[in-house]
């Protein structure tokens, strides 16, 4: 668990050049997309605790950002003071104040259950989840009501910084693999993790170049169009 802790103290911050030579020498088809693309410039926030991470998460689903983020600015105005709620604050408000705001029941009883778990401990704080490792994480908080593998694999990314996430069920990561890789069809994640064992311990680094493959793509079409 500490080894696994320490690997990643770095973060996606400590991605240098040589990393970057080391991942294009593990990968010819990827050296070439690093080419095209630049510098690494994926940036976390390691700002929210777990549990905001994972409420913020689970108002995402099935929303665009823009009516995810309205949600959001209700809820929190929710609680007065606040820049976002504690998970005991929770306990302060009803399921219909929460509806109001416009949860779904599904996602009220999934933040309700992310309260919960933050408070019994199975959540992490901040520091308590600095030193845990991935696989250890994603254990955890896969436990809770409506949090998946993606969800947590996207906060070790996006929030913890971690440097060896590959998140082989996100669509954009596996059409940018079909891009690049110039496949017929979509991979299936089982085929995409096989891959990436060669991008170890830069696998982050390696979907973030992914996902610009599918930018690259989209820029090139609206080009020629």
């Amino acid at each position: 668990m500490a080894k696994a802790a320490t690997a990643n103290a770095a973060g996606v911050a400590g991605v240098t050049d040589l990393v970057l030579r080391q991942l294009g020498a593990s990968d010819p088809v990827l050296k070439r997309l690093i080419a095209r693309v630049g510098p690494f410039q994926l940036r976390h926030d390691p700002k929210r605790s777990p549990f905001q991470s994972l409420v913020r998460a689970v108002a995402n689903q099935q929303l665009n950002g823009k009516a995810a983020d309205t949600i959001l600015g209700r809820f929190t105005a929710l609680f007065p003071g606040r820049r976002f709620p504690k998970p005991g604050d929770l306990a302060e408000v009803t399921d219909e104040q929460m509806r109001a705001c416009g949860f779904s029941r599904a996602k009220i009883a999934a933040i309700r259950d992310i309260g919960a778990k933050a408070l019994d401990g199975t959540i992490p704080t901040s520091r308590q989840i600095a030193r845990l490792g991935d696989e250890e994480i994603i254990e955890r908080l896969t436990e809770v009501r409506g949090v998946g593998r993606w969800t947590v694999e996207m906060l070790l990314m996006f929030q913890l910084g971690r440097q060896d996430v590959l998140p082989a069920d996100d669509f954009g990561v596996r059409n940018g693999f079909r891009i690049v890789f110039a496949l017929a069809e979509m991979p299936k994640p089982k085929a995409v993790l096989e891959h990436g064992e060669r991008w170890k311990p830069y696998r982050s680094v390696a979907s973030w170049y992914l996902w610009r493959a599918v930018d690259l793509a989209k820029e090139s079409k609206t080009a020629k169009a």
